[in-house]
């Protein structure tokens, strides 16, 4: 595991959700990061963690390489990826994102 790695997975582990995203969950830098930050919070999900990944350019690459997810933002659940913004919509339309935020 590469050191890039090593801090994406302490984040990942230490957070039960984190949205790696571009900008930040009060001034998101792209579209697909603002409406992720908003499936989270139709969730009522409050508390979560975010990474702006344009603040570290080695986590903005690593990240794709941790996941083997090309596209940012990324979701992960305690500890589990999820999926990027396409996905959590589908999930969250069918009900799925909800549950798996309850638990």
């Amino acid at each position: 595991m590469t050191e890039v790695h090593k801090r994406i997975d302490d984040i990942v582990k230490s957070h039960p959700v984190v949205l790696f995203m571009k900008g930040t969950a009060q001034f998101p830098q792209c579209g697909f990061s603002g409406r992720s930050v908003q499936i989270l919070k139709a969730c009522n999900v409050e508390d979560f963690a975010t990474v702006n990944v344009l603040e570290d350019e080695e986590i903005r690459q690593g990240i794709k390489e941790y996941a083997n997810w090309p596209t940012i933002p990324q979701l992960y659940v305690k500890g589990e990826f999820v999926g990027g913004s396409d996905i959590l919509m589908e999930m969250y339309q069918a009900g799925e994102l909800q549950t798996l935020l309850k638990t």
